[in-house]
């Protein structure tokens, strides 16, 4: 690990040397003076900066990375005064459902079931937790468990169940993680119910959660801020109004409130430059234009496969852990100019914020005199989020004149860190330290070019950290195997696999005395209430998006008798929220002794069916092998069909999965690339 030095970097009253084109004086740029003046006062409290985990299994690659490289990944996220050094971890409350680029799996999948080991953002938020004793920590559900709803797709008809549900997270968060639970949201981007809010509250209190606050409605600024001016009695239990991708605005009814104004998510934006200029962007102008006094970053990592939707949606990427190979992406850097050198609980003060050039600046106080500003001149085509649309405006290059009052009149240096996005020459410069800036009585003048960030500020603990380069990138495994023999996972799912309809966890079969006692086992039975649209069947992806030519074996144990089913597969093309219109090469058998051959997951695409001799309740050897446009299955070693042409798709990754929500296992899982 090493920190960066100093960079030679000249800022003095007037002109701006390093950064800027050189030489640019006064005269060559538009010249505005802004006042930072706390003796009338000081603007909201700020609230921090955080990222999401989940919505859905966007970490599911991180947890199989070997050391020293996780470890180096999680230093780059949460370690103060290092990287991204972030406030808020959000993760999801598993659910068991589809929620954008996987599932993530529920602590409860039946009524009478509780886990608090399943899945891996207990993990993260201990690991946060361990980096940063003060990170913040909330959890919102995006699915539920399909018991929630008693047969309804919808988790509100009983609140009472689902209140215990959600506060059974919590305790189980406490005692088995020793984790606190700092907010909870009711249920992501979908419609809130006033009675479960009451109830969730209630519920809380109860437990001896006081202190966990409440987040609505993560959706739109409406209707919430509306209802809660109607409802006093949810006014009273609404702690922060949480909005997704504002744009930057909020609303009247919001500020009327008077509540905590959060961008509950935003960003999810393909992290190159421009990403990072969005982000630099939304992290000053969420509070500038809209009052809002946290942003939340969707996705903390890109750890999933990046051919699922929003592929590199993350702050950084790490998708390869078998090759060890991640990527710290220019959005860490672009955070690490708020987050290093402000804490939750300072307060902004009371400023416009706009550049009279374009652009803008926050500035925040913890005080006790210390002072931050965070300057941002992102242009529009450099900093588009991937929603909602940006409309068009300008930035310049400007001088700006800063008059510092009140507690800070006495101020007299202010440290400098500097990114400048470079677009046009393809060199970016990123959180770097310049000389120190003179106050002179009171004053100082930047030069600020167009597509730079700078914090100013009187603290002194700003760091830009790094490790030795991580080994290079590598295409996944081209011969893979996995037995599953393994007697304490040190996660519920098996490493690779990336669930995108139900959940695959390991598994012990006691009643197994042979070959079979360890498993991979589909677990989900009835259909989750669900975020996004989930497939009919459930579906496990595992590879590289790019193979063409491959066989796929697995071991296969059908338990549901009469109809269930399962299925191996290969150039398998589509998951996230479009699992159900993936197409493949499917290899199903069924309890009732049939095979079928589909070019697609839903079954549609018959190409070709006929007689196994499969049974339920015993174990089986399946193999699929596609060469070019033909493809071949064999059962238990022997050929069962041949010659079947394939079309499309081109490529894809393998897959297991399930005719419906059935349970059944899987053993000794191949697949061979050429």
């Amino acid at each position: 690990m090493r920190c960066a030095a100093l960079l030679c970097g000249w800022l003095l009253l007037g002109c701006s040397w390093g950064p800027g084109p050189p030489g640019v004086c006064a005269g060559a740029l538009s010249i505005a003076t802004y006042v930072l003046d706390d003796a009338g006062g000081l603007g909201r409290q700020f609230d921090g900066i955080g990222a999401v985990s989940g919505g859905g299994a966007t970490s599911r690659l991180l947890v199989n990375y070997e050391e020293p490289y996780r470890s180096q990944i999680l230093d780059y996220l949460f370690k103060p005064n290092f990287g991204a050094s972030l406030h808020i971890l959000k993760v999801e409350i598993g659910g068991d459902g589809q929620s954008t680029d996987g599932t993530e799996p529920s602590h409860m999948h039946y009524e009478n079931d509780e886990n608090y080991f399943r899945g891996y953002e207990w993990w993260l938020m201990k690991e946060a937790k361990k980096r940063n004793p003060n990170i913040k920590l909330i959890g919102l559900p995006w699915t539920f468990p399909a018991w929630i709803g008693k047969g309804e797709n919808w988790p509100y008809d009983y609140p009472d169940v689902t209140a215990y549900y959600v506060v059974s997270w919590i305790l189980g968060a406490k005692q088995y993680h020793g984790l606190d639970i700092d907010y909870i949201g009711i249920w992501n981007e979908r419609a809130f119910n006033n009675k479960y809010i009451k109830l969730l509250r209630y519920t809380l209190d109860k437990h001896g959660l006081q202190q966990v606050r409440i987040i609505a409605s993560d959706r739109l600024w409406e209707p919430i801020s509306f209802v809660l001016l109607l409802d006093s009695e949810l006014h009273g239990v609404v702690d922060v109004i949480g909005a997704h991708y504002p744009g930057t605005k909020t609303v009247p009814n919001a500020l009327l409130t008077k509540k905590k104004l959060w961008s509950s998510e935003d960003y999810s934006t393909f992290n190159d430059e421009e990403g990072a200029g969005c982000w630099a962007r939304i992290l000053n102008q969420n509070y500038v234009n809209g009052n809002m006094t946290s942003t939340i970053a969707w996705n903390l990592v890109a750890s999933y496969y990046e051919q699922l939707p929003f592929g590199r949606c993350g702050l950084m990427t790490a998708q390869e852990p078998w090759s060890g190979h991640y990527k710290v992406e220019a959005p860490i850097w672009i955070t690490a100019h708020t987050t290093q050198f402000t804490q939750p609980g300072w307060s902004y003060l009371q400023v416009d914020g706009h550049l009279e050039g374009g652009g803008s600046f926050v500035a925040l106080t913890d005080g006790l005199g210390n002072l931050t500003i965070i300057i941002e001149t992102m242009t529009h085509n450099h900093s588009r989020c991937i929603r909602p649309s940006l409309p068009h405006f300008s930035v310049t290059p400007q001088r700006a004149t800063f008059y510092l009052k009140g507690s800070f009149y006495m101020v007299e240096t202010l440290q400098v860190w500097h990114s400048r996005l470079g677009f046009d020459s393809g060199n970016s410069s990123l959180f770097e330290q310049l000389y120190p800036l003179k106050v002179w009585k009171g004053s100082f003048s930047i030069g600020l070019n167009v597509d730079e960030v700078y914090t100013l500020t009187t603290l002194k603990t700003g760091r830009k950290c790094s490790f030795p380069e991580p080994p290079p990138p590598q295409p996944f495994p081209s011969n893979y195997k996995d037995d599953f023999n393994i007697r304490n996972p040190p996660f519920s799912e098996a490493p690779n696999f990336a669930d995108q309809t139900g959940v695959f966890e390991y598994f012990i079969n006691a009643s197994d005395p042979g070959d079979h006692v360890f498993t991979l086992r589909q677990v989900v039975v009835q259909r989750p209430i669900t975020w996004a649209s989930d497939a009919d069947q459930t579906i496990s992806l595992i590879g590289n998006f790019y193979w063409v030519n491959m066989t796929v074996t697995c071991d296969i144990y059908i338990e549901k008798p009469g109809e269930g089913g399962v299925f191996i597969a290969g150039r398998v093309d589509n998951g996230g929220i479009y699992v159900r219109r993936t197409k493949g090469v499917f290899f199903w058998v069924f309890a009732d002794g049939t095979y079928r051959v589909t070019g697609d997951l839903a079954g549609e695409e018959i190409l070709m069916k006929g007689l196994s001799g499969v049974r339920d309740h015993a174990w089986h050897t399946l193999t699929l092998n596609i060469q070019g446009t033909s493809a071949s299955g064999l059962l238990n070693g022997y050929p069962l069909w041949e010659n079947v042409t394939i079309s499309e798709p081109s490529s894809g990754w393998a897959a297991i999965g399930t005719r419906s929500f059935e349970f059944a296992q899987f053993d000794n899982f191949h697949v061979e690339t050429t």
